[in-house]
């Protein structure tokens, strides 16, 4: 990534607890200068599919800008890099818990223009990324038992996320009692500190006013 890019800015995927199927595509807006990011927490063992292109405002006979994409998994690992292109896809299955990061950024060097760049983005996860018609035409399924495999698929991608905040909520508290245990013991060696140099300064008080007999 280009080291005069700005700072990023950051818009959160909300986590789908009610499953549909179909998948909107998010367009995103990319200043001239700097990046824009897209981030979603996913647990392990999940597909991720993306799709995204410029899209093509009033370019008045000029040609698309192109872009740069850079998806990062939660411990920083690159899942995909693009340079200076006009669409890309993405796909990987992930391994680790947490935010997926998919940044985008305008190649303004040598591009005409250099305002704004608007992008659509496809990410489909889980239950939304699942090649239906081949499961279909595999196991020779159609009409209402192809819905009723699509929603007994959104049924277990439900438990399975539940299952999954449950065990973050449980680490979370976990970590709360650790920190509120840790606060309450260095309360303790922090009282005890201004006791003792409490009854130091005394000592040194009554053993200077007693030197100079005032007391």
């Amino acid at each position: 990534m280009a080291k005069d890019i700005n700072l990023s800015s950051r818009t959160p995927l909300l986590l789908l607890l009610c499953f549909t199927t179909l998948t909107e595509a998010v367009w995103l807006t990319i200043p001239s200068k700097g990046t824009k990011c897209m981030s979603e927490e996913i647990q392990t063992h999940v597909v991720v599919l993306a799709d995204y292109y410029v899209v093509a405002d009033d370019v008045q006979g000029h040609q698309l800008q192109t872009i740069s994409a850079k998806v990062t998994s939660p411990y920083g690992n690159n899942l995909h890099q693009n340079e200076n292109v006009t669409h890309g896809q993405f796909a990987f299955t992930t391994t680790e818990s947490g935010n997926y990061v998919a940044c985008f950024w305008v190649n303004n060097k040598h591009q005409e223009g250099g305002g704004e760049t608007t992008i659509s983005l496809e990410w489909k996860t889980g239950i939304h990324a699942k090649d239906w018609d081949s499961v279909a035409r595999k196991e020779k399924i159609e009409g209402v038992e192809l819905e009723l495999r699509k929603l007994e698929g959104a049924v277990e991608a439900i438990r399975d996320n539940l299952i999954y905040l449950k065990n973050r909520e449980a680490e979370m508290r976990e970590v709360s009692e650790t920190t509120n245990a840790r606060v309450a013991w260095f309360s303790i060696f922090s009282l005890g500190i201004c006791i003792l140099v409490s009854g130091l300064q005394l000592w040194f008080l009554k053993r200077f006013f007693r030197k100079k007999k005032l007391i």
